[in-house]
């Protein structure tokens, strides 16, 4: 009995000591970083000198010239390499559907129709930073009697452009039965995006972009406004919410992940007991995390050289409209949904259109913005921009998340309040992927209708609590 009593009193102190020491390593992941400071900055090339103000309209365009290499681009593609039996869309885009999309892309996609509907949103151009910024802005075309006008920043990611807004925004703008507000919507395009230029110097990250975004939305008047964003959007945004807490009302997202080993950690020990953190639904998308894992594993390849040689691989999808079409469509089949490798069109007509899609490879072409774009993941994972440690300072504005079931990446509530102390909406879409603004709008648009008055309240009583 003596021994059996020993025994029992080891495991104890054992459990004990096991339980104090993942308290005090869970303690340890939670501890908030200070909120950094950004200096001003200029992009530009050469040495920084004073911005143009002036807010000037743009129309999309491409000249004929373009189109005609264009076409002779697509006319001329070499012969592709055939794919392996039964690969599908596994080894990346399968390149007998490629030559279908060449086909249509060539023969059936018009752009003058399609440049008439890109310009159906009112646009413009400004400079800031030392950068010419394009955006969208949509104002209400009738506001009713007391309803507010809500500024609304929308901004997309990568291989997106503003064109994942364009079905998104007109539900947006015009007004709902009962509410009491509408939205003003601006949708940039990130620097070095489509119709933005780029960067001439090292260093623009996510949250350098959204300093340059608080200024754009400054100088349209809104001195306070709220951001929507999904991918380097959320990135962005959640920068925005950390260093600009007076400017930003609320933020809406698709997702409320970190880039902090603390939450793949605490993650893996909240496995131990989930239903304790989680709700069943957050626990199905959750676990297992060795499935979740290979997934990134698999599908990671394009971020580590776009992380580290992006110049390299944008000479060649600068050279050739099928390997940019190629390389930018695999990830709309993928990330909208990962079962569709399997099938020889990757399933990319299930929930798009080829037009849609091809407007997005067009904007990217004609802007000759593929490099530009993709130096945004060197940027971002470069030491200076981790060094911010943004993810690790926590804000309270206030947070709406609506989680896709088919997102690339998912984040418990209970994991996301560590960074969004004020997560006031936390809903789960019945369907929709990476790109729910292009793919489910109308599911996007509900949710943030839905979020919004949750948001208002909580903006309401965070101002009453600053001002006491």
């Amino acid at each position: 009995m003596g021994l059996i009593r020993a025994a029992l009193t080891t495991g104890a102190v054992l459990s004990l000591v096991g339980a104090l020491a993942v308290g005090g390593l869970w303690h340890y992941l939670s501890q908030p970083a200070p909120r950094p400071t950004l200096p001003a900055q200029h992009w530009g090339p050469g040495p920084a000198k004073p911005d143009n103000p002036a807010v000037v309209p743009f129309k999309i365009s491409a000249s004929a010239a373009q189109l005609q290499d264009l076409r002779h681009r697509l006319q001329t593609l070499p012969a592709l390499t055939p794919p392996l039996e039964d690969a599908n869309f596994r080894y990346g885009f399968n390149s007998r559907y490629l030559q279908q999309v060449v086909s249509f892309w060539r023969d059936e996609y018009k752009w003058a129709e399609r440049e008439a509907f890109l310009n159906a949103l009112p646009q413009f151009k400004t400079q800031v930073g030392g950068l010419q910024l394009h955006f969208i802005h949509a104002k209400p075309k009738q506001v009713p009697a007391g309803a507010r006008v809500l500024p609304l920043l929308l901004l997309h990611g990568w291989p997106g452009s503003v064109r994942e807004f364009y079905e998104l925004i007109p539900l947006l703008t015009a007004a709902r039965p009962g509410a009491d507000f509408v939205f003003e919507v601006v949708a940039p395009s990130l620097p070095g995006y489509g119709f933005s230029e780029g960067a001439a110097k090292q260093g623009l990250g996510p949250a350098q972009m959204g300093a340059l975004f608080r200024t754009l939305m400054e100088r349209l008047g809104h001195k306070q406004f709220f951001v929507h964003g999904g991918d380097w959007g959320h990135a962005i945004g959640s920068a925005m919410a950390t260093l600009y807490p007076d400017s930003i009302l609320g933020f809406h997202t698709t997702s409320c992940w970190s880039n902090q080993f603390a939450a793949s950690f605490k993650l893996t020990l909240a496995s131990l007991y989930p239903s304790y953190f989680m709700t069943d639904e957050e626990i199905k998308r959750a676990y297992p995390q060795g499935e979740q894992f290979m997934f990134t594993l698999e599908e990671s390849g394009y971020f580590h050289i776009q992380a580290t040689k992006p110049d390299t691989v944008g000479v060649a999808l600068r050279d050739s409209p099928a390997g940019l079409a190629a390389y930018i469509l695999e990830k709309f089949s993928t990330w909208t949904e990962k079962d569709w490798r399997s099938l020889p069109d990757g399933g990319l007509t299930k929930k798009f259109t080829l037009t849609k899609l091809l407007d997005n490879v067009m904007i990217y072409w004609i802007s000759g913005s593929i490099t530009t774009s993709m130096r945004l993941y060197s940027e971002a994972f470069s030491l200076a921009n981790l060094g911010l440690k943004i993810d690790a300072v926590p804000t309270d504005v206030p947070t709406a998340v609506v989680n896709f079931p088919n997102e690339l990446m998912f984040t418990p509530r209970f994991i996301g309040a560590d960074k969004f102390k004020r997560i006031v909406h936390f809903s789960h879409a019945p369907r929709g992927g990476h790109f729910p603004a292009l793919e489910e709008p109308q599911l996007l648009a509900d949710d943030i209708w839905d979020a919004f008055p949750k948001l208002l309240h909580a903006a309401a009583a965070r101002a009453q609590h600053k001002a006491k």
